[in-house]
């Protein structure tokens, strides 16, 4: 470490803010550009001060890094070879056709194609189908640009156009085109910049569509009719509220087009008939402040899953004429620890996916007798998710089911009869063998008592021990519960003899609602401790040990991993941020970003409550850099990223380099024109996640070996 080369040092401008008392000093506060929307759209527009400091640190990552150029390589093969290139979702039926993405060799972007409904099941099984129409390719649509992301994109209830959504730049601004499927022929109008959230009319011949405003929110619903010039769509719906987005649904049934609108805690629902949107929305629930909901037709009355006197929700039914909770009839009661987190419902069948201690489960309901069922899986920890399809009246459910050791799988399971029929399982053309894999659900203890479930993965030939690298991922934030989910990319640090877990923080809702709440707002430090916790847990069990623990996450997990570097930095070897939410007190004291005011109610409005102002200014990660040895840490960001913006990042970098005691690498890559996500292509962004890996294997002596290969497996035990 001590060759490392000289890092650019970004200059200290004074600056600070002042707000109830207090004094916070901001010295790199001109990283953020006054123009920073028109950059975000067009990174060539960032001012030549800020460009030329990204670039610098950019290059000094690079050189760094360059003797580990082999080893990027090696890994990026290995990841790509875990990749079936010429790879196909399973098609999902609509009437005479089945629609579905496939890729071609050596492609970047998905191809949306539909066959014949009867060639379904060839499809999915990977085989030729001579009746496959290719309705869009994204490899084609991509040619000559640098960023491109094909968002959502749906057919017209008559089959016969295609509406979809493109971003070019990763800022999340979309630009909407539609397809003659019969003629093939694109239409003349396109719609710009919107959310890219689009809904299809009943008659086929318009749909709804969200547009964002200068802040980059998602306000207005319009409606487009096919042949019009999109300056004249009738303006739907306006949302009032700048702390609510503003989202577009259909019930499974078809009948009803929906208008959501949310922040974190409170949501309302407006409905229109889907033949005639254009009649009219109705709000089905006034909203109310904490009072979650969203909605489904069946029959003649709604199914609404509710949090009113429910904290981890319930599912109720109201007569289509009066939805008031006054009319509310059970149809799941709650049950407090188990939260219901989705709900489907088909003509016949009503199916929910709960989480209770952080394992999900699938139950399906019968509506002619009540009668109901819960899926079974064996592996000790698991993910699973729904899927709606396109049809309302089926029986057959699908859904993925997947593990830390076992790859995705897609089934068809017959609601009626309780047959399970598998139709695709993820393939490792490298190969892979589950059985190779360990994993066990830990649990750990928090300072106050609560029991903080752990996820762990390892190789069956290297059980973890006191020399064992192990990443310990975790994000804790927005009630979004992190899955013990599949990932072909970590094979390449496992079985090179590192462990990986996931931490299952509060803030997140594997316990319920009830662990949102105490890991949001003034509750926020539980999250830092929980994690703080499962660390200590994992050294203390012997699963590794302080200095040989990696902390990583991204955006909001980011923010995690910048606050418990400053609390207990000595428990790692090293750090992984990505896009780290770490700017959090000057970005929540600001109005005018996309994601403030929406995001209030989940840390606190630090402009108009003074505890929220000092519970944040306690644990922000820019705000409490300190003199002390940090561990090598790897930091990313995006010009392009409206939900972290690249400053942020930069910032955090700038500060730690300017008080940090010791000589560890500090690297800072930043997209220049990418967004959140990072790189748009399925594998460019291979090469991401090479970068952090041999990061990680430098850091802790593996670059050397390769992967299952005894050298590499044993270089630290």
């Amino acid at each position: 470490m001590a060759q490392l080369p000289t890092p650019p040092q970004a200059p200290r401008r004074p600056h600070g803010v002042e707000h109830f008392g207090c004094r916070h000093e901001d010295p790199y506060a001109w990283l953020r550009d006054p123009q920073w929307r028109e950059a975000m759209l067009d990174p060539s527009r960032l001012q030549a001060p800020i460009r030329d400091y990204l670039t610098a640190e950019n290059a000094y990552t690079e050189a760094v890094l360059a003797d580990l150029q082999p080893l990027r390589e090696q890994l990026f093969g290995e990841l790509r070879g875990r990749i079936k290139e010429n790879d196909a979702s399973v098609p999902e039926p609509d009437g005479p056709y089945a629609y579905y993405v496939r890729y071609r060799e050596g492609g970047e972007h998905p191809i949306v194609c539909r066959c014949a409904r009867e060639e379904a099941a060839a499809a999915a099984a990977g085989e030729a189908v001579g009746s496959e129409q290719v309705l869009l390719d994204g490899d084609a649509e991509a040619e000559d640009c640098a960023y491109f992301e094909l968002g959502v994109w749906a057919h017209s209830d008559d089959h016969r156009y295609l509406a979809f959504a493109v971003d070019t730049t990763g800022a999340e601004a979309y630009t909407v085109s539609i397809l003659d499927l019969e003629s093939g022929e694109r239409l003349g109008e396109q719609l710009e910049p919107v959310c890219g959230d689009l809904v299809w009319s009943t008659q086929s011949d318009a749909f709804l569509y969200t547009v964002l405003d200068e802040a980059h929110r998602p306000r207005w619903v319009y409606l487009h009719r096919l042949g019009t010039a999109p300056q004249d769509d009738p303006l739907l719906y306006e949302e009032q509220d700048p702390g609510f987005f503003v989202a577009l649904g259909r019930t499974e049934s078809r009948r009803f087009v929906l208008i959501e609108t949310h922040d974190h805690t409170t949501s309302e629902v407006y409905a229109a008939p889907a033949d005639a949107p254009q009649s009219g929305f109705r709000s089905l629930l006034p909203r109310e402040r904490d009072h979650e909901y969203s909605v489904t037709d069946h029959g003649e009355r709604w199914l609404i899953l509710t949090n009113r006197a429910a904290e981890d929700f319930r599912i109720v039914s109201a007569s289509l004429a009066d939805p008031a909770p006054a009319q509310w009839r059970d149809v799941v009661a709650h049950r407090p620890g188990v939260l219901i987190e989705q709900m489907v419902v088909f003509a016949d069948y009503l199916v929910w996916l709960e989480m209770a201690d952080a394992l999900p489960r699938i139950v399906v309901h019968r509506f002619a007798d009540g009668c109901e069922h819960t899926l079974a899986f064996d592996e000790p920890v698991y993910a699973l998710a729904l899927d709606a399809g396109l049809e309302y009246a089926t029986q057959q459910l699908r859904f993925a089911y997947s593990s830390l050791t076992t790859p995705e799988r897609i089934y068809d399971y017959d609601m009626t009869s309780g047959e399970r029929r598998l139709l695709k399982e993820e393939v490792i053309p490298s190969g892979h063998d589950p059985a190779a894999y360990v994993s066990r659900r830990l649990m750990a203890t928090a300072p106050d008592g609560e029991a903080v479930p752990i996820s762990l993965l390892h190789h069956r030939d290297t059980p973890p021990g006191p020399t064992t690298p192990l990443l310990l991922y975790a994000y804790g934030a927005y009630g979004m519960s992190q899955p013990a989910a599949f990932s072909p990319h970590r094979l390449s640090l496992v079985a090179r003899g590192f462990a990986f877990a996931i931490a299952h923080v509060r803030g997140g809702k594997e316990r319920g609602d009830r662990w949102y709440r105490q890991g949001k707002g003034a509750a926020k430090p539980n999250t830092f401790s929980d994690y703080i916790a499962c660390a200590e847990h994992l050294i203390e069990a012997g699963y590794s040990s302080a200095g040989r623990l990696i902390v990583h996450g991204g955006s909001a997990g980011g923010m995690l991993v910048g606050a418990v570097l400053n609390q207990r930095p000595e428990l790692f070897g090293a750090a992984v941020a990505d896009v780290p939410f770490v700017d959090v007190l000057n970005t929540m004291s600001d109005s005018s970003l996309p994601l403030t005011p929406p995001e209030w109610p989940e840390w606190g409005n630090p402009l108009e409550d003074e505890q929220a102002y000092r519970t944040i200014a306690g644990y922000a990660p820019y705000e409490n850099v300190r003199a002390q040895d940090y561990p090598p840490l790897l930091v990313t960001a995006g010009v392009s990223d409206p939900r972290v913006t690249y400053w942020e990042p930069a910032k955090w970098v700038a500060r730690l380099r300017e008080l940090k005691t010791d000589r560890q690498p500090l690297l800072l890559w930043t997209h220049m024109s990418a967004g959140h996500a990072g790189p748009g292509g399925r594998f460019d962004y291979l090469k991401e996640v090479a970068l952090r890996f041999a990061f990680l294997l430098w850091v802790f002596g593996f670059a050397g070996g390769s992967p299952g290969s005894p050298s590499s497996r044993l270089a630290n035990r």
